[in-house]
């Protein structure tokens, strides 16, 4: 599920951009879920996870710049698409890490191109997101995202901090090289997100969801000294 925000102050800009994005990503067969804010103190109350956001320069009170550096102070590492009425004012965008831009009033033929962009560089951004193929359906999924892996009779389940679990075919060995060193297969049948571990005592790492793994008597000493290592370097 990938999480888009939309904020403007402008009633029928965010529907306009909603419905742009819900077609673009039906026609992409991916689920999203849309959450729409009418201003900056809005959205920075909200501390929720945003995987990309459309947000509008200006608006009362604090402006989509400032509201952007507020969010990426916060560490905010999502995609961020700027709205606009003013180009000169996208100069000023390179210090927040903004994706694009769109300029008011948005085109059709504009957004897609944005959107075609965002959508190859999501799937290309092997560091911070898994393409997951499920029969015809694809489907991007933040690694951050992810608890751990479990493998059962040659399918894999990805269970989610959103406490889904996404479940698709596949060797648990393609999966752990599509991974990073954030996560350690500490059973056959385990793969974990050291992100997420809570803690870990005689043979049971526990996961910030609750969820109690098991760890491997062959693995337990590499296992130790991966989270000594992942500690040291956080």
């Amino acid at each position: 599920m990938i999480r888009i925000a939309i904020c403007d102050d402008e009633k029928y800009m965010s529907d306009h951009i909603q419905a742009m994005v819900s077609d673009f990503f039906r026609r992409k067969n991916i689920e999203i879920t849309i959450l729409r804010f009418s201003c900056g103190e809005e959205l920075l109350k909200y501390g929720g996870q945003i995987d990309i956001l459309f947000l509008d320069i200006q608006m009362k009170d604090i402006d989509g710049m400032e509201t952007a550096r507020k969010l990426r102070a916060d560490k905010f590492r999502g995609f961020l698409i700027f709205i606009t009425v003013l180009k000169e004012m996208v100069f000023q965008s390179f210090e927040v890490q903004t994706y694009d831009y769109l300029v008011k009033p948005i085109e059709g033929k504009q957004f897609e191109k944005t959107m075609e962009r965002l959508y190859v560089s999501m799937q290309n951004a092997s560091e911070v997101s898994l393409l997951v193929q499920r029969g015809y359906e694809s489907r991007i999924i933040l690694k951050d995202n992810i608890v751990f892996c479990e493998i059962i009779d040659r399918k894999i389940y990805l269970n989610l901090v959103s406490s889904e679990v996404v479940d698709y075919y596949d060797r648990i060995e393609n999966l752990e090289n599509k991974l990073d060193d954030c996560f350690f297969r500490c059973h056959r049948s385990y793969l974990i997100n050291l992100k997420h571990l809570k803690g870990y005592k005689k043979g049971i790492a526990y996961m910030d969801n609750g969820r109690e793994i098991p760890v491997s008597r062959l693995r337990s000493r590499e296992f130790s000294n991966v989270v000594l290592q992942y500690m040291k370097n956080m």
